[in-house]
């Protein structure tokens, strides 16, 4: 696989399919006042996170249910036009890009907690409603739902991208939490998979085929979740290390040794020196793990207790602890604003925000290999961890003034997911395949399962209108 060459090597054919004037009649008709074909709105809807550009879709609805999806999927279906699912914009892959032209189906009001389920830890919710939305809603039962990507994510969107972030090491990914969905298909039809049961046999697992598929399958609408009790103590510690191999191998030897704990992040010096800058915070410029410990008073101190103890033997030093919730998020506030503070660093760059997962047990291997090149190219990085899962991201931070550093950063990515991809690890962690990972996508499961997933995209989508160009090509 040869690295990628210019900007919009890694984009597939801008192909754009003509979207009837009839079928934008009919939405305006059917949706007055909810259906936009303005173009500020269309561009807001026409882009992510990611440093990919393509056209914005031909008009925007803003739904308000599950049987407005399916009607806004009935009529684009009718004259074969893209439909492409829109949460709040925070995807990293160009997930959410109209390569293809079509419509774009804004969730953002369909944002109910249909139903909280206190004795059976479960709830089920719209498709709009962000993690920090259902939190609220929630924190009265006693009870929180631990995903955690960082940004205020719809859970739609993160189920659509099988999301994970801080808590997966403790509490698994979205595949681990969906128990169920509502999906409008590619035919308008509303289909449920799963139950509120923990467990079924009843045939071919629906729910987990939908979780992950970036809404090339059906657009999710409803979601059933797990929910946890908050824990009865929590305890949250910053430690600094003298190189990056000593937190990481600390991290190893932490999850290797069975102690549960709930959150582990890296933080490079770079980063610390950007948040820093950003937060106005006086952390030592030096690699740092974040971490955090859920469970009995006891129990929460025996586990601070060991890792310090694992640390200090790597070198680790200025631990410093938290046990009130604000002590805890002043502590956090380095890793949540690790992103703006890197965009921050260099005004006006562009990021490709990049990211692996590797057995823990080649952790070490993956992430200093890739370090050293990083640092090597000269192009200003930032990087972060969810170390305890063995998933790392890399952002580099680029001048769109300069071709060459795109060129740059497309090699260190190529050469960061062929290592990994070497070390039985995975070409994505959690960000998913959207437009930036398909290539890696083939090497990593190989042509036959790609024709496998395309063969059943064609089975449940035959004329390729849901967001279409993500995942594989056609």
């Amino acid at each position: 696989m040869n690295a990628p060459t210019s900007k919009n090597h890694l984009l597939p054919e801008i192909n754009q399919r003509e979207v009837p004037a009839a079928l934008i009649d009919a939405l305006k008709a059917r949706f007055e006042g909810r259906c936009s074909t303005a173009l500020v709105v269309r561009e807001q809807h026409g882009r992510d996170e990611s440093s990919f550009d393509a056209p914005p879709p031909a008009a925007v609805v803003f739904a308000e249910s599950t049987a407005e999806v399916a009607e806004v999927v009935k009529l684009a279906a009718q004259y074969k036009v893209p439909v492409i699912p829109f949460g709040v914009g925070s995807s990293l892959e160009g997930h959410l890009l109209a390569v293809q032209g079509g419509i774009s189906i804004d969730m953002g009001r369909m944002n109910k907690v249909l139903s909280v389920n206190a004795d059976d830890l479960t709830v089920t919710v719209q498709a709009g409603v962000t993690r920090k939305q259902l939190n609220e809603d929630i924190k009265s039962t006693g009870l929180f739902f631990p995903i955690d990507p960082g940004a205020d994510a719809t859970i739609g969107g993160m189920s659509a991208t099988r999301a994970s972030g801080t808590n997966a090491v403790r509490y698994g990914t979205m595949r681990e939490n969906v128990l169920g969905l509502e999906v409008v298909t590619a035919s308008g039809e509303i289909i449920r998979t799963g139950t509120r049961a923990k467990k079924s046999s009843a045939g071919y697992d629906l729910t987990r085929l939908m979780v992950g598929s970036e809404g090339t399958l059906g657009v999710i609408t409803e979601i059933t979740l797990r929910i946890y009790p908050l824990p009865e103590a929590v305890s949250a510690a910053i430690c600094s290390f003298p190189s990056i191999e000593a937190a990481v191998r600390t991290t190893i030897q932490v999850i290797q040794m069975g102690i549960p704990i709930a959150r582990v992040e890296l933080i490079d010096s770079n980063t610390v020196r950007m948040v820093n800058t950003y937060a106005k915070l006086g952390l030592r410029e030096e690699p740092m793990l974040l971490m955090e410990f859920h469970g009995s008073p006891t129990g929460v101190k025996e586990q601070a207790e060991t890792v310090q103890e694992i640390a200090s033997e790597m070198g680790g030093n200025a631990f410093e602890w938290a046990s009130t919730p604000e002590e805890r998020t002043r502590l956090w506030t380095a890793r949540h604003n690790a992103y703006f503070a890197a965009v921050q660093s260099r005004p006006g760059c562009k990021v490709i925000s990049t990211d692996t997962c590797v057995p823990i047990s080649r952790l070490a291997d993956c992430l200093l290999d890739s370090v050293a090149e990083a640092d090597a190219s000269g192009i200003p990085y930032f990087l972060v961890g969810h170390v305890g899962d063995g998933n790392f991201h890399f952002g580099y931070l680029l001048d769109p003034a300069k071709p060459e550093e795109r060129v740059a950063a497309e090699q260190l990515n190529h050469q960061l997911v062929s290592r990994a991809l070497q070390l039985e690890g995975t070409c994505t962690g959690e960000h998913g395949v959207g437009l930036h990972k398909m290539d890696f996508l083939v090497t990593e499961a190989g042509t036959g399962a790609v024709q496998m997933m395309r063969t059943i995209k064609r089975a449940l989508d035959p004329d390729n209108i849901m967001n279409p160009g993500k995942i594989f090509a056609l």
